[in-house]
């Protein structure tokens, strides 16, 4: 039996009981609405002020919003899935594992392009008006989704070759490993997260020791701008652990295996639901622009038909 029909196997074997099952339902649930909540209300000052859709930051931001609230309602449905219905038909489980894979590995291609426009920004000025144009920006995203495709995808083609017509139809505890678990995969998997970790963090870096350099004769622009990637930095830290987490998961099966189904709580809360707190607090608290804005959102301040105020961005 290998490690990944041995994760099912214990999960299986050692249910929550109801009263922890509920308490861990309640916990994803509640966070999961508060941070698409928050999100809601920063697509929605995105949405109605010009000032956010014609900028490649904002844009750039916006969509990881998107990606973050997909990522994180198809991820909380998943997990109350495996308390409730518990098992489900291979196909319908392929299009939600297939969905969240992709969401998931966005977000760490969309965090270093934001440190990438973040030090055009604050290292290269003059040419960050022709660099970053609101079209290659689109491309930009396209090119994101591409690159998750291709890193997911195949999983899908492999599992289409080598399992039966069967299998499609069979009920499964709805993992990614049950519903591609062929050995290829996994190896596959582990040499594109590496691949994806080493090229990011070094973007990542080079970007904050660029703006920390330019920062020595700094205005106040530039210190928040490199604080700003040190936050992407903290961010993308939790993202990728994504990256390790089967190896984490493995660790902790032969550790902990009686407390498998509590670690893995601790896991998800970790890596999937933490860092997609953090987006709004880098934009919706520290960015003066959006503060505004979804101040009056979240507190239902604005009068309908009420014009608002314009003000200058001084970020």
């Amino acid at each position: 039996m290998n490690v990944s029909t041995a994760n099912v196997t214990v999960v299986l074997q050692y249910r929550d009981s109801f009263t922890k099952a509920v308490a861990k339902n309640v916990i994803v649930v509640v966070l999961s609405i508060s941070i698409n909540y928050i999100n809601a209300g920063l697509i929605q000052t995105f949405c109605k002020h010009q000032i956010f859709y014609t900028n490649p930051r904002y844009i750039l931001f916006i969509h990881l919003v998107v990606n973050d609230m997909i990522q994180v309602t198809l991820t909380v449905i998943l997990f109350v899935i495996s308390y409730t219905i518990y098992k489900l038909n291979v196909s319908v489980c392929c299009i939600f594992i297939l969905i969240a894979l992709f969401t998931t590995e966005n977000t760490p291609l969309n965090l270093a392009c934001m440190a990438v426009e973040c030090y055009v920004a604050i290292c290269l000025p003059l040419h960050h008006v022709h660099i970053c144009t609101v079209k290659r920006t689109l491309m930009l995203i396209g090119l994101i989704w591409a690159t998750s495709m291709l890193s997911v995808l195949p999983d899908l083609f492999i599992t289409l070759a080598t399992e039966p017509l069967g299998f499609f139809r069979s009920q499964v505890f709805c993992l990614r490993q049950t519903v591609f678990p062929h050995p290829l995969i996994i190896k596959k998997r582990d040499v594109t997260y590496v691949v994806f970790l080493v090229i990011v963090w070094l973007i990542i870096f080079y970007t904050y020791f660029r703006i920390l350099f330019t920062a020595k004769t700094a205005s106040k622009d530039t210190k928040k701008a490199r604080n700003t990637i040190l936050l992407h930095g903290f961010q993308l830290l939790l993202c990728m652990a994504t990256y390790a987490t089967p190896q984490l998961k493995d660790a902790l099966l032969k550790w902990f295996p009686k407390n498998y189904t509590d670690s893995l709580f601790a896991t998800y809360i970790l890596v999937q639901i933490l860092p997609r707190s953090i987006s709004p607090i880098i934009y919706g608290v520290r960015d003066n622009t959006f503060r505004k804005h979804l101040k009056r959102y979240l507190l239902c301040r604005i009068s309908i038909g009420q014009p608002e105020q314009p003000f200058v961005d001084h970020n």
